[in-house]
């Protein structure tokens, strides 16, 4: 008998969905993947949504669809999408300067005359680095760090690209600062409520039973480690918390906690520019195409949505990745095609033949679920 599932506004057979879920299986198996969360979009529909393994090896709990995971450098396009809101509403230029923005000289100092804008962060072509570190803007603050010079690089800001999480740890103060909302509630109330998702930056905030952990693969001693500091408690740091400069203790640049099928709701709201998939607009179309207009041709990066050509043959993808504490995550979409895949693994065995973007576990889960799901 052939089974046919009803999902959103497509039919999917049910043969198809048996047969990738085996490929699915010996994809994990290879890469000793612990578990794996999985959310395929068409149009303003989740046409597949499904979990794989384990949530946690310890007790053998098994992972489900609606658990939260710290999804690492995808949380960058949170803070950009917020930044666009404020432009919208006046309240920012993308051509500011960042130093009179935060309220200290943000300036390279080999470059002194050449002003780093709020666009240039944004790109990841400040001149920015994170020699210094970036929990804390302490880094590059010059009246709090001798050191301060060490972050920023040689070249002039938009005359290089490097990626730096201080950028965004930065961009996520500002838009604190000029939206008189602390960083995690503004997320909340102006992205993550408009479009019905469940998660935040604040660990304090949800419900932590429905957190992934996750586990970093050692390869020293062929084992995986959990990484229990992902989601670490923010209530000591609160208690001496500065509004408009304290912000690196949420990680804007990667501190997002989030369901595969909820960010995959978020997904779509960029991949229709700006409209989520339950009618809300979050962006207009002029800031939601602002922020995927490649600026680094090299890197495809625009302002936290990169283009990449590779991870689906024929198919410009655009869309973010995440890599910390063992976990890997990708939101990539095709925005003329209207499509995308979110895959994130808590654990896995993996190597980068393809660069240091999309790995391979990555690669071959797109893969498969563009083949079974989405011709």
């Amino acid at each position: 008998m052939v089974i046919v599932l009803f999902l959103g506004s497509l039919w999917v057979n049910g043969q198809v969905t048996a047969r990738a879920e085996a490929e699915i299986a010996a994809i994990m198996a290879n890469y000793e993947a612990i578990g794996v969360a999985v959310a395929v979009v068409k149009d303003s529909d989740i046409i597949y949504s499904q979990s794989f393994g384990l949530k946690d090896v310890e007790v053998g709990e098994k992972l489900e669809t609606d658990d939260l995971f710290r999804i690492a450098s995808i949380s960058k396009s949170f803070v950009t999408t917020g930044i666009m809101q404020l432009v919208e509403a006046g309240k920012l230029s993308l051509d500011d300067d960042v130093g009179d923005l935060i309220g200290f000289r943000v300036r390279n100092p080999h470059f002194p005359d050449s002003v780093i804008t709020l666009r240039l962060l944004l790109s990841h072509r400040s001149s920015l680095s994170d020699k210094n570190g970036y929990f804390t803007l302490d880094a590059l603050h010059p009246d709090r760090s001798e050191g301060w010079a060490n972050a920023y690089n040689s070249y002039a800001p938009n005359e290089g690209y490097q990626y730096c999480n201080l950028n965004f740890n930065l961009a996520g103060a500002i838009l604190e600062k000029y939206s008189g909302e602390r960083f995690d509630g503004y997320i909340q109330q102006h992205i993550l409520s408009p479009l019905g998702v469940y998660g935040g930056y604040n660990v304090d905030l949800l419900d932590r039973t429905q957190f992934v952990t996750l586990y970093e693969y050692d390869r020293n001693r062929n084992r995986f480690v959990a990484s229990p500091e992902a989601y670490l408690s923010r209530a000591e740091p609160l208690k001496t918390y500065v509004e408009g400069y304290s912000t690196p203790i949420f990680s804007p640049t990667g501190g997002m906690k989030i369901s595969a099928e909820d960010l995959a709701k978020v997904m779509m709201m960029h991949m229709n520019d700006g409209m989520g998939s339950n009618g809300t607009r979050i962006l207009s179309e002029k800031s939601s195409r602002t922020m995927k207009t490649v600026r680094t041709p090299e890197t495809g990066y625009g302002m936290s949505l990169r283009t990449i050509d590779y991870l689906i043959p024929g198919k410009a993808m655009t869309g973010h990745e995440g890599i910390a504490y063992g976990l890997y995550s990708a939101m990539y979409f095709q925005p003329e095609e209207k499509f995308g895949i979110v895959v994130i693994t808590n654990g896995c065995n993996t190597g980068f033949t393809h660069g240091d973007v999309i790995n391979d576990f990555l690669m071959e889960m797109y893969r498969c679920l563009y083949r079974n799901f989405l011709p």
